[in-house]
């Protein structure tokens, strides 16, 4: 019985070493021994890869909704749909767009799903949950020590996401047509691809709320919210 309970352990051990030593594409990987991360407490960390993996999820649905609206991408460029994002979130303009008309967070995600806007709607519809996103980590990407995160912000996030995942499958222009196509179900084919990634987001953003309303005992309030009415939550 004993040799069993250390075998497990033993594997157990081995499939945790494998885990650590993986390596991402981008350049977030960090050393907990360098000088930055001394400055860093466990939910600094958390709050670290927390963000860092949505923008990585907000990358993703970028690129698919991209290639899954082409008409859209082409009211801002004739790049590919993989250079654009590159270009949107490496491109140094500060999250400020002439091609939506240089608006962010609440308002950018509100005219994405304008029937009168003729811009793009899928940039228009990343780059306000982009500065949504980072407005709720008190408009930070990374933390240390002496940075604090409400998480009643992360938990209106969640709330926010789980808001624009609704406009996303029923807003419609005036033929009856969807503003911005997404997931598709027929009896050919069925894409939950994009609900998926953004349940991927609402999943880190509520444990992180949940785990930080913990550690430093503040309380978060659910609010009772109708997806339907298409209203964004606040951030206090």
């Amino acid at each position: 019985m004993t040799r069993k309970i250390f075998f497990y352990l033993l594997i157990l051990l081995l499939s945790g070493c494998t885990g650590s030593t993986m390596e991402r594409k981008d350049s977030t990987q960090y050393d907990k021994g360098s000088f930055n991360q001394l400055a860093k407490l466990d939910q600094d960390r958390m709050a670290d890869y927390e963000i860092r993996e949505n923008i990585e999820s907000l990358k993703i649905l970028m690129l698919k909704l991209y290639k899954r609206n082409p008409n859209q991408l082409k009211k801002t460029t004739s790049d590919n749909a993989e250079q654009a994002v590159n270009w949107v979130f490496y491109g140094g303009h500060k999250w400020e767009l002439e091609q939506i008309n240089n608006v962010s967070d609440f308002e950018a995600v509100y005219q994405a799903f304008d029937s009168e806007f003729k811009g793009d709607r899928v940039l228009s519809l990343i780059t306000g949950l982009y500065t949504m996103l980072v407005k709720a980590h008190g408009n930070k990407t990374e933390f240390f020590i002496t940075d604090s995160i409400d998480p009643q912000n992360l938990y209106n996030m969640a709330r926010n996401i789980e808001i624009t995942m609704w406009m996303l499958s029923t807003k419609k222009d005036s033929q009856g047509k969807l503003l911005l196509l997404s997931n598709e179900i027929n009896n050919e084919v069925a894409n939950l691809s994009y609900e998926r990634e953004f349940g991927k987001m609402i999943g880190r953003l509520d444990y992180f709320a949940y785990t930080l309303s913990e550690k430093t005992e503040r309380v978060i309030t659910r609010m009772i919210q109708n997806v339907t009415t298409g209203i964004l939550l606040p951030f206090i």
